[in-house]
């Protein structure tokens, strides 16, 4: 039988997803299963679990353009159309057009938001070094939030790149690019900064690194896991497990 809006937030509820809270989701809606009425209703029953108070965020990224591309043809960002990175899944792009939905302006790193919070969330976030201090994921951080992996797997947790920021470690990766981005004077290249977050911040650190760090939090009795609808999910208080990010990468060089 497809799942329902009820179960779907009953799940979650079950889980420890509360109302009023700050939630950061990561989604396989695959592995949910069949839902009457689809990836809306997962949308809306993520909302009905978060209550009028509490408010969504979802990592968004940008669909990718290559260096050798003919630099003419590359298209402005425009936060108001640029469509999520299809490899986050549909639940993201789904967050993104909501009614009431507000993106970030940072186009790799850009996070969107519905709730009370959304407007805060998404502002003012930094060009560079996107995943740090000052921007929406630190602003998780600070509501207290927590991470809902829904059947997606635990090396895609984005907020542990803001462990990989804060953690001493040596020889950090540093990614320099340009993005085409529209400004009063009208479109202009801009130059971006970031630690590289399309591989471990460092050469030394294994390429499961996130998902080592999420299993290793779970076996101490922290966090929680169980299924909505059919997806096998984690849920995991968002600054314990950066804490203990940050002091997992720094044991590792130590």
């Amino acid at each position: 039988m497809p799942a329902v809006r009820s179960a779907l937030k009953a799940d979650l509820t079950r889980l420890g997803v509360t109302p009023g809270s700050v939630l950061m989701v990561h989604a396989s809606v695959r592995s949910v299963g069949p839902v009457t009425g689809g990836v809306n209703v997962i949308l809306q029953a993520l909302l009905d679990a978060l209550g009028p108070t509490g408010t969504l965020v979802a990592y968004l990224d940008f669909e990718p353009f290559f260096e050798d591309d003919d630099q003419t043809e590359v298209p402005v960002f425009d936060k108001r159309i640029a469509h999520a990175a299809r490899d986050h899944g549909v639940l993201h792009e789904t967050i993104r057009t909501w009614p009431g939905a507000i993106r970030s302006d940072h186009p790799d790193a850009g996070v969107a938001a519905i709730g009370p919070l959304a407007d805060w969330i998404t502002g003012e976030h930094p060009f560079r070094y996107g995943y740090g201090p000052g921007t929406p994921f630190e602003k998780v951080l600070q509501a207290n939030g927590s991470i809902l992996m829904l059947g997606a797997p635990l090396d895609t947790i984005t907020l542990l790149h803001y462990a990989e920021h804060q953690a001493r470690i040596p020889n950090k990766r540093i990614h320099r690019y340009r993005r085409l981005m529209p400004t009063v004077q009208g479109p202009q290249w801009i130059d971006f900064e970031e630690f590289d977050t399309g591989d471990p911040v460092n050469d030394s650190l294994p390429a499961n690194v996130f998902e080592q760090i999420a299993s290793a939090f779970l076996a101490t009795g922290q966090g929680s896991v169980g299924p909505v609808g059919a997806a096998p999910s984690a849920l995991f208080h968002a600054p314990a497990l950066v804490r203990f990010g940050i002091e997992w990468l720094e044991k590792y060089f130590a």
